[in-house]
């Protein structure tokens, strides 16, 4: 691990900057896309529902994948998985940018979903590799506040991209092959010793996430992302283009709003784990995702819209570290890939589902409907919490 000791300032510390790089290009393929979602619905004639499938294509790879992503790298090395993912993700994203039928674009965002599969999960086992007890916590709020400001960033450039034309915010992705050249070169990272027998490392793996808090963690990682994914990302644009006429570019700048918020309470979530510990902090995030959906779903104004953007970050800012820190902590580094990896599954089924679930509610309603929907989803998620979820060992 670091000698975080040699690190008086962690922010500054190369290793965490890069896997910030990292965290960015992880949350590119949606968060820069999802207000140029009006403009691709009447270039491609969608529907409301059908639009959602450039979220589930690139989505659904991970579903499958990222378990053999994550136990490759634990085999073969963190890098060795990483740099071919970064490459892969920025070429299949670019070539989204001639692409003229729906159909083909949904393949090339399969490709681009495959590419990410890894992003996802080797950036917290990073983390977790390089960083022990309050630096964790810290590393992991810091990580969540560049992902939040990559969040707040990516509709306003991706918005403003899409004034230009639908096919401008995938021009983004190709950084990727660029910055991927400069982690190979520059990340110093411990990797898992080599050899280990492969039937040991299974039974080991499945023993870390055979443990009831571990389930009930994951399982409010897939209900989270169905309000993310589901009624946030989709369903957000939506209402606001049909309750405010808003374009591409207000509806980036709202959402910009809601991950700004999510960026500065991570950055103190750290503070935050002082007065209350995970489980509380998890409960806590839950009543403010309730209530950031019950007020969207009735919010018709740009006024009534900002209380409800900021609620929905300060509760993401507060459950999304604080989830990864407490993960993380369950798998010791020969196993910590394929565990964080499992982690990254569940939430691919979150993202890949979310918006067709919620597409449900939407169909039974209207959008207010969707909204409702996601209510509903975090009172369970609030009750799974505060039923199973057992940390002490973890918080102490």
């Amino acid at each position: 691990m670091t000698n975080t000791g040699k690190h008086p300032k962690l922010i500054r510390d190369t290793n965490l900057q890069l896997i910030f790089i990292i965290t960015l290009f992880g949350v590119m393929g949606v968060a820069s896309l999802a207000p140029a979602f009006p403009e691709i619905m009447k270039y491609f004639h969608l529907k409301e529902a059908e639009v959602g499938l450039l979220i589930a294509a690139f989505t659904l790879p991970g579903v499958f994948l990222t378990p053999i992503m994550g136990i490759l790298a634990d085999r073969v090395g963190r890098k060795n998985i990483l740099i071919p993912s970064l490459m892969l993700f920025g070429l299949a994203g670019f070539t989204c940018v001639f692409i003229r039928d729906f159909h083909l674009l949904l393949i090339a965002r399969v490709f681009q979903g495959i590419g990410a599969t890894s992003l996802g999960s080797l950036n917290v086992t990073l983390i977790g590799d390089l960083y022990s007890g309050q630096q964790r916590i810290k590393a992991m709020g810091y990580n969540a506040s560049v992902l939040s400001i990559g969040t707040a960033s990516y509709p306003a450039i991706g918005g403003a991209l899409a004034v230009a034309g639908w096919y401008f915010p995938f021009v983004l992705p190709i950084l990727a092959v660029p910055f991927g050249i400069l982690i190979a070169l520059k990340l110093k990272n411990p990797e898992p010793e080599k050899g280990q027998d492969l039937k040991s490392y299974l039974r080991n793996t499945w023993k870390n996430i055979n443990q009831r808090t571990v389930w009930a963690l994951f399982i409010v990682n897939i209900l989270v992302f169905f309000l993310i994914y589901g009624a946030y990302l989709t369903y957000l644009p939506i209402l606001m283009e049909r309750r405010l006429a808003s374009g591409s570019l207000m509806i980036g700048i709202m959402m910009s709003l809601t991950s700004g918020t999510t960026a500065l309470t991570s950055a103190f979530i750290g503070k935050i784990n002082r007065y209350l510990k995970g489980r509380n902090i998890l409960i806590a995030g839950t009543l403010l995702y309730f209530l950031a959906m019950l007020f969207f779903s009735f919010a018709d104004s740009y006024l009534m819209l900002v209380p409800p953007a900021m609620l929905f970050g300060l509760g993401h800012g507060m459950f999304i570290p604080t989830i990864q820190t407490l993960l993380v902590g369950f798998a010791p580094l020969k196993q910590r890939a394929a565990f964080m990896s499992i982690n990254s599954m569940v939430l691919r089924i979150g993202q890949t589902i979310g918006p067709l679930m919620i597409g449900l509610a939407f169909a039974l309603g209207g959008v207010s409907y969707a909204f409702y929907g996601a209510g509903i989803i975090a009172l369970i998620m609030m009750g799974i919490v505060s039923a199973f979820v057992r940390i002490d060992k973890q918080e102490s």
